[in-house]
């Protein structure tokens, strides 16, 4: 059994009733958490066979997402379900997924095969970030970073096989609770984007972090700081806090987690 959480602001209803029917096909979701930071709460979820919490201000999607871990830690759940209301998915991945989990107790965190709805492949199983990593992403044509976005998305792996990856996307986290016990909670520094690179960093020192091939989701993933101004400068604030912490150009461990990554999978 696990309980599952998912952060919204101004959410459609119809998206998240859709994934809200879709966990409750599965018999081990006991608890799902809806942490709504909009504006204005809204009647219709609390129909819905879930826990709402309205939380009157816009705490973040990691602070949002602690208040639900924190219950799931006080229940003793062995696993937490984290995830975006705009997934779509067969119920039964996540036996699937628990069941490897079950199986392999060295992984804290597993992420499966993500797709766009037109089905492409979305490459979130990463390298720990340079800063040069991400400006060039952000602001340079594609082409002249081609290889280096390549190297650092781990393309050349396939995508099909497990890889034990630093850096895995937050839009559908199957957490063990004992490994969030170990390193702690998502960073409440953050207000949004950088938080999975960091609970993943931490988790990876002691745990597998894993991306699975053999279950997959379809993800929306609009990418808003890319067509918002203010997104963007949330975007980037957070992930200066991001390298703040852990080091801009003086990173010792990001160089040697991210050679030992390329090594597992034989890229040079």
């Amino acid at each position: 059994m696990f309980n599952a959480s998912i952060v919204l602001y101004n959410t459609p209803f119809e998206e998240v009733e859709l994934v809200v029917a879709t966990l409750r096909q599965s018999a081990l979701v006991q608890k799902i958490l809806l942490l709504d930071n909009s504006p204005k709460a809204d009647a219709r979820f609390t129909k819905l066979p879930i826990t709402y919490i309205f939380n009157d201000k816009n705490l973040g999607y990691g602070a949002s997402h602690n208040i639900a871990l924190r219950q799931s830690l006080q229940e003793k759940m062995p696993y937490h379900l984290v995830l975006n209301a705009d997934i779509q998915f067969d119920a039964d991945i996540l036996a699937k997924m628990k069941h490897f989990m079950d199986k392999n107790v060295h992984i804290g965190l597993l992420m499966p095969k993500v797709f766009y709805p037109d089905g492409k492949i979305q490459y979130l199983c990463k390298l720990l970030p340079t800063p040069w990593d991400l400006l060039a992403r952000r602001f340079l044509p594609k082409s002249w970073i081609r290889r280096r976005t390549e190297r650092f998305e781990l393309r050349a792996s396939g995508y099909n096989r497990l890889i034990n990856a630093p850096y895995l996307s937050g839009c559908f986290m199957l957490l063990r609770t004992e490994a969030l016990e170990k390193v702690g909670l998502f960073d409440e520094r953050f207000f949004m984007y950088p938080e999975d690179i960091d609970l993943t960093r931490r988790i990876h020192r002691h745990y597998a972090t894993c991306f699975y091939p053999d279950v997959s989701v379809i993800h929306a993933h609009t990418q808003g700081s890319y067509k918002n101004r203010k997104l963007l400068w949330i975007h980037l604030i957070n992930m200066a806090k991001y390298f703040n912490k852990w080091g801009w150009l003086c990173d010792s461990e990001r160089r040697k987690i991210n050679a030992e990554t390329l090594k597992s999978i034989n890229i040079q």
